[in-house]
């Protein structure tokens, strides 16, 4: 072949300096594009080998070669695959392929500020370009007869190309490094980056320094191999001992075999895993292995929790592993990793179109070779087919949870509470998800048992001697089919939900949990900042129930059946007392006959009330007044209580208001942390009241 000097056929004099500055958000992806397309040359070899168009050698090894020489600032990527041809170079060389460059311009020139654009344009080899002023390819094709090729260009829109001397199939790509980029010609940078992008790559990947010092190993004799360099052969002679025998008589006996050795020269040893765990059928993978894989990928010594390994076929090819770490921290904090590969080739982490949003709390590997890469990732969107992927990793994902809970409620039960936040999580972004879970979410009661939310509502049938609200509705219904007329106005529409009842905080609402369990009912710990998000959630999704918190209201099952004329009067008269001793002509007073005679007082606030409470500290307004919003508190006064007689009947009493106060508080602490002033009063105020019983 003449020599040959040409214009690369961009149509255009700013191709580098876009590839340069934008095509790749990150300078070092240069590694991943240059090394994956040796790889994919050499996969095309094998198929070509397979398909008795072309003959391996029998001593073939397939391997990518990464030289760094910090020295002479270059760094070369040699593999030995398929190679190219003199018209081949200038097909996917010298003319860009990809669509058209003037339409490529066209669309991304304003698009400065768009994430990376994943290199399948026929971009991948001019990422070069990115760290190197001038870049060599040297090339021999696999074809019979085919003449070696040299190609080199400085970055700019011209090339030279000429007859080349490399003698064996395969490319060797030569750049030559700006002063700018000279930290990829560094080793442990190079090794740094290849294990970034190339860790599972389906070739081995060698690096090696130029000129670097020889290294040395030594191996058993009999391991040595004909690729094996013999540098030494070391000898240790078997060593012998006397030893007397029961009658005396002496011998030499062998301690220590005669040992032959081989030092020889390292071998090379792949950066790779070739066949990454994913790549496997689940049935394949231990326990063990599934552990050593998280622990090397993610860099992660705490044992995952459990593992779900995707293994799809069709309609489309996609396996992966997730895991689930221990998530035990609150859920905005929490960090996972999804590592998206394409064809065992690193792509980019955690994108948000191909991973469900909330799986990204987990810590895995997705692996889609039919994932379209010749888009940018901002276009993925858009896609119906990456939607189908993240729908089907939506699906197996609930499937194992609710899988698990089925068929293995112990381990489930085992592991709720870590993975509960991020159940929870999945719930509020994805509907779909929503629906696999809900019978299979779990709610941990006041004995530490967990409860579905269909055993819950159960758990507060038996648990209330007392007929519910919904019981009542129903019963009111029964009565009026059985023909029963009335004559009066309309009641108020009865709310006839199932309530459940939780808490969020176990030693501040003790009181309320004591009062609960007296009476044998029952409450869910829901204390996770998720949780006043998730149940409303439910309650849309489940129309039939709601949830209360255990100290919004007392529910009849904790009141004796006093009518109402009784507590009238007393109701009139702590009413007024109550709000003259604290000075608030707005607080609302009720007045109830408890089962426990013991507590004197008990404030609730409302659940809506509450809700809008933490809706307020969500949003940073946890200083607005919740009565605007309808969540005014209740002082529940127990008229069966002997300290609340006290005041009943001795109202002008000089130390009544001492008592209302005090009672106030002490309803208070039952319910929230007192204010630090309110606390310092209540302190003094606890001892004028000891004082008054000293006298």
């Amino acid at each position: 072949m003449s020599n040959k000097h040409g214009n690369l056929s961009i149509n255009s004099d700013n191709i580098f300096p876009i590839i340069k500055k934008w095509l790749y958000s990150d300078h070092d992806i240069f590694y991943r594009e240059l090394i994956s397309n040796g790889c994919d040359a050499i996969t095309k070899l094998k198929k070509l080998d397979l398909m008795g168009e072309y003959e391996l050698p029998e001593d073939f090894e397939p391997k990518m070669q990464i030289i760094v020489n910090p020295e002479e600032k270059t760094l070369k990527f040699i593999d030995n695959g398929l190679g190219m041809t003199a018209d081949e170079v200038e097909e996917y060389i010298n003319q860009i392929a990809f669509s058209g460059a003037t339409d490529f311009l066209e669309k991304y020139k304003d698009k400065a500020s768009e994430e990376q654009i994943i290199g399948h344009f026929g971009l991948g080899f001019y990422s070069a370009f990115m760290v190197a002023d001038e870049v060599h390819i040297d090339s021999l094709s696999w074809q019979k007869d085919a003449a070696a090729v040299h190609w080199e260009c400085d970055g700019g829109t011209e090339f030279d190309m000429s007859d080349g001397s490399k003698d064996t199939v395969g490319t060797e790509i030569t750049l030559y490094l700006n002063e700018d980029c000279l930290e990829f010609a560094n080793e442990y940078r190079a090794r740094e980056v290849i294990e970034k992008y190339c860790s599972f790559m389906p070739t081995p990947i060698f690096l090696k320094k130029e000129n670097a010092q020889t290294e040395y190993e030594t191996i058993p004799a009999d391991e040595v191999t004909e690729k094996d360099t013999v540098v030494e052969t070391i000898v240790e002679e078997a060593k012998f001992e006397e030893k007397e025998n029961e009658d005396g008589t002496k011998e030499q006996v062998e301690v220590s075999p005669r040992t032959e050795k081989a030092k020889i020269i390292k071998r090379p040893v792949a950066l790779n895993d070739i066949h990454p765990l994913w790549t496997k059928h689940p049935n394949d993978c231990t326990d063990e292995e599934y552990k050593t894989f998280y622990r090397k990928v993610f860099q992660d010594y705490k044992e995952p929790l459990f593992w779900i390994h995707l293994n799809m076929d069709y309609p489309f090819n996609l396996k992966g592993i997730l895991y689930f770490p221990k998530i035990n921290t609150e859920y905005d904090s929490i960090e996972g990793t999804i590592k998206l590969y394409n064809n065992q080739v690193f792509i980019a982490d955690n994108i948000k179109e191909v991973i469900p949003e909330f799986l990204m709390l987990l810590k895995g590997v997705i692996d889609c070779p039919d994932l379209p890469l010749n888009v940018s990732r901002s276009a993925l969107q858009n896609d119906g087919f990456v939607q189908k992927i993240s729908d089907y990793i939506t699906k197996k994902v609930a499937d194992k949870l609710s899988g698990m809970c089925k068929t293995d409620k112990e381990s489930y039960e085992k592991y709720w509470d870590d993975i509960s936040p991020f159940i929870k999580f999945g719930c509020l972004k994805d509907e779909k998800f929503c629906d696999k879970m809900n019978d299979y979410i779990l709610f941990k009661n006041l004995d530490d048992k967990y409860l579905t939310l269909p055993e819950c509502l159960k758990v507060e049938e038996r648990g209330t001697d007392a007929p519910t609200e919904a019981e009542n509705a129903d019963a009111s219904a029964e009565e009026e089919t059985a023909g029963e007329e009335s004559t009066d106005a309309p009641e108020e529409e009865k709310d006839t939900r199932k309530p459940v009842y939780y808490v969020t905080d176990v030693l501040q609402q003790g009181q309320y949990i004591n009062m609960f369990k007296e009476q044998g009912m029952d409450a869910v710990i829901l204390d996770h900042n998720i949780d006043t998000s998730f149940i409303t959630q439910l309650e849309r999704r489940n129309e039939k129930i709601k949830f209360v918190r255990i100290d919004a209201d007392l529910t009849e099952s904790l009141k004796e059946e006093v009518s109402e004329e009784e507590l009238k009067e007393a109701k009139d008269t702590l009413t007024e007392t109550f709000r003259k001793a604290l000075g608030n002509e707005k607080l609302n007073v009720s007045v109830e006959k408890l089962k426990n005679a013991d507590i004197a007082s008990v404030i609730t606030l409302s659940e809506e009330g509450r809700r809008m409470q933490d809706m307020m500290k969500m949003y940073g307004m946890a200083g607005m007044d919740p009565s605007m919003f309808g969540g005014d508190q209740t002082l529940i006064l127990n008229v069966g209580n002997t300290l609340v007689q006290y005041i009943l009947n001795h109202k002008d009493s000089e130390h009544v208001p001492v008592f209302c106060e005090q009672l106030y508080d002490l309803a208070l602490l039952s319910n929230h942390p007192l204010s630090t002033d309110a606390m310092s009063k209540f302190v003094a105020r606890s001892n004028q009241i000891m004082m008054l019983l000293a006298k």
